[in-house]
């Protein structure tokens, strides 16, 4: 007996669809963060392997430019206001401010190894960079000079800055710990041990719910505080081999990025527990990327595997508001 047509069309759409793929012609080895210039829908993607930072024209779906000669850069920030993308390098122990019009660098802060996440307070006008054995460096943009200096117990990964507080709250996966950091008072005021969890390197922050969202890979799990007593509220299984996850608030949404290939999306309204509403396959490798509210675009970097270019891919939202 043959089953009705209507059972392979009655299947819910998925959170996300692919909208977009766009190649990067020569980009080898891994694909670190993401920033984006919302304004002139362009994509700041630090090609770690390759030793570049390829520049994408989103709405047209190529690449604009390559600025050549980084040494493994890991983080970057676009700050609209200064006109600069800021971008940090692990070996060449760089924080560089390029120009958002030609490209050419700006001015270079040396002597910070291990350069990587980068975040713009910009209230403050502060940008923070984390790096080293432990630190957050706290640099003035204008003048690209380091202001200030935090230190951590172990190498920060992910951290991210409350805009209605003081507070940093940062990942530090060489302690499998979270630290809450007073950025008023340079100092940390509270250490939330993660016991069994290992590898704490992504986060997110709902600050209006007051729910702070952290990803271990070992065991893979997405876990979900409150920011307030900062307990823990959920323990949910995960794709593995996360490097990047986003809060979308529109939806209520989480997205979790893993090299084992998948987009995990979670329900993080009240009553769904954390409910996982889809797996959405990417490719092998594929674990950072970046959300983009105002967009209401999911971008995610895929490196060069097994004969297929390296490519970015964007996710668009299918349901939901």
């Amino acid at each position: 007996m043959n089953l009705p047509a209507a059972d392979a069309t009655s299947r819910p759409s998925p959170p996300l669809a692919q909208m977009q793929v766009v190649t990067l012609p020569g980009v080898h080895g891994r694909i670190d963060h993401f920033a984006v210039d919302t304004a002139g829908r362009r994509l700041f993607v630090a090609a770690l392997g390759n030793h570049t930072l390829e520049v994408v024209d989103v709405a047209a779906g190529k690449r604009i430019t390559s600025i050549p000669n980084l040494n493994e850069p890991q983080g970057v920030a676009y700050l609209p206001s200064l006109h600069r993308v800021v971008v940090a390098t692990r070996a060449g122990g760089t924080v560089t401010a390029f120009d958002d019009n030609d490209y050419r660098p700006v001015a270079t802060i040396s002597n910070m190894p291990d350069a990587d996440n980068l975040r713009f307070d910009a209230a403050a006008g502060e940008l923070y960079v984390g790096h080293g054995d432990g630190g957050l460096g706290v640099i003035d943009p204008a003048s690209m000079k380091v202001v200030a200096e935090i230190p951590l117990p172990g190498h920060p990964e992910s951290f991210r800055l409350e805009e209605g507080g003081s507070r940093i709250f940062v990942n530090v996966p060489p302690t499998r710990e979270i630290l809450v950091v007073d950025r008023n008072q340079r100092s940390i005021v509270k250490r939330v041990s993660l016991g069994s969890f290992a590898d704490n390197y992504p986060m997110s922050l709902d600050e209006k719910g007051h729910r702070l969202f952290v990803a271990v890979r070992h065991p893979a799990r997405l876990l979900v505080f409150d920011t307030r007593a900062i307990n823990q509220l959920a323990v949910v299984p995960c794709v593995a081999d996360s490097d990047d996850l986003f809060y979308d608030a529109a939806r209520d949404r989480v997205y979790v990025i893993g090299g084992q290939g998948y987009v995990d999306v979670f329900d993080a309204s009240p009553s769904a527990r954390y409910a996982r509403l889809a797996r959405i396959p990417t490719r092998a490798g594929a674990r950072t990327g970046l959300w983009s509210n105002e967009l209401d675009r999911l971008f995610v970097g895929w490196p060069l595997r097994e004969g297929h270019l390296a490519e970015i891919e964007v996710l668009g939202v299918t349901t939901g508001p």
